[in-house]
């Protein structure tokens, strides 16, 4: 009978404990549901750097195509970046993570965290500002001076 009881009374304790876990995970989903995701942004999806060009009184004097081996690629949510940078021959980790918006012909980053060299960055640089020319299934992130001359852009294709 005592034997009885406790199987009983542990069973009883394991299936309370699932359904307080359900319903956690069911509130959960709930609250995370109410997110947009219709509001689709023209820079949704996966990029990848596929060169640069570099500029002078606001003209492209050169250009250069991504290195053999090298690796960057920026992923856009309707109001999240994340992107990664693989350097063979650099054992640094570069990544970042933040929100973005579109404003202007511009495009804001505003970084939250990322690797230790990229969070150096970020806690002298609070905001990254680019001119920004978008096509489809392409994409230019054009770095200006203070003076508002292009510097250099990093040219990007969609891969997703």
């Amino acid at each position: 009978m005592k034997t009885s009881l406790l199987y009983l009374t542990i069973s009883l304790f394991v299936f309370s404990c699932e359904d307080v876990a359900k319903s956690t995970t069911d509130d959960t989903i709930e609250k995370t549901s109410t997110i947009d995701t219709t509001a689709i942004t023209p820079l949704d999806g996966a990029w990848e750097l596929v060169g640069y060009y570099n500029y002078e009184d606001d003209k492209v004097i050169d250009s250069f195509k991504q290195r053999e081996g090298f690796r960057q690629v920026k992923m856009y949510s309707p109001s999240k970046v994340m992107w990664s940078k693989q350097v063979p021959t650099d054992s640094t980790e570069w990544f970042g993570f933040g929100s973005y918006r579109i404003e202007d012909g511009q495009l804001v980053e505003v970084l939250d965290y990322g690797s230790e060299m990229m969070t150096k960055i970020i806690t002298e640089r609070e905001e990254f500002r680019y001119d920004l020319i978008l096509s489809k299934n392409s994409f230019i992130q054009i770095e200006i001076d203070d003076d508002g001359n292009k510097i250099y852009s990093e040219n990007y294709r969609r891969i997703e």
